[in-house]
């Protein structure tokens, strides 16, 4: 019967030092989790992807001017329809051809100032002027250059003059986005690997994350914040470039 308070006694003794174990364990693996929460590395990942346009035309632009408004309207009229008239005869149907309605701006004034030998001087100036453009389809992206280079030539031997103009449309900046972050993201964790290797640690989760802007440069140029970047452009003009820059914060564990 003398035993039993010696016995509880150990029994209690027992359970304080395991208790004490156990707490000093959970202190010791919540300091470490707050230290390791301190480890970090920041790395940037860029990306790069080459866009080809999926569609091309070519632009005529051409304009008349001067006082006699049914004059003008009838000249225009009969560059439209020769000018259709040789688009036909290279091969292009009447369903790849889109005209503008014709614009006519009246001038309000009919006279302007100029300096002439050291006096200024009222010069006449045509009243109405009258401008249309005819578009056409390319049949082929990659050679809608040449294409608008020789209408450029044949148009002006026919008397014909036109501005001309290639024209390319891009797929939406959406359809890249996830490749171009996913690439990002990758080189990003190839870097940040490289980094843990020679800190002899071992690479953990992100922590956070920064998508960088998005940045086309082209002959057409666009870009989120319509900033001009310094990114090589193709010399192709229907190829752009995209690229993304991403930063992202790793635990080192």
């Amino acid at each position: 019967m003398e035993n039993k308070p010696l016995t509880k006694s150990f029994i209690l003794g027992l359970s304080i030092l395991i208790g004490l174990a156990s707490l000093g364990i959970f202190i010791f693996k919540g300091l470490k989790t707050f230290s390791d929460k301190d480890r970090i590395v920041t790395v940037k990942g860029l990306a790069e992807m080459n866009i080809t346009a999926s569609k091309a035309s070519v632009t005529l632009k051409y304009s008349f001017s001067g006082d006699n408004l049914q004059e003008i309207i009838k000249d225009s009229d009969l560059k439209k329809a020769a000018i259709i008239s040789y688009l036909a005869s290279i091969g292009y149907e009447k369903n790849t051809i889109q005209i503008s309605n014709i614009d006519i701006s009246d001038k309000e004034k009919y006279y302007q100032n100029e300096w002439l030998g050291g006096k200024e001087v009222k010069t006449k100036i045509d009243r109405y002027t009258t401008s249309q453009s005819i578009t056409i389809q390319s049949k082929e992206v990659k050679t809608t250059e040449d294409e608008s280079s020789k209408i450029k030539l044949d148009l002006v031997s026919k008397n014909l003059t036109c501005n001309v103009s290639a024209n390319y449309s891009f797929p939406e900046l959406n359809s890249i986005k996830p490749k171009l972050i996913a690439e990002s993201t990758k080189n990003a964790r190839v870097a940040g690997e490289q980094f843990a290797n020679d800190s002899k640690a071992s690479l953990g989760k992100i922590k956070t994350a920064s998508q960088g802007q998005i940045t086309i440069a082209g002959q057409y140029n666009y870009n989120e914040d319509g900033a001009v970047n310094d990114i090589e452009k193709p010399k192709l003009p229907y190829i752009q470039k995209a690229r993304v820059v991403s930063t992202i914060v790793f635990f080192l564990e």
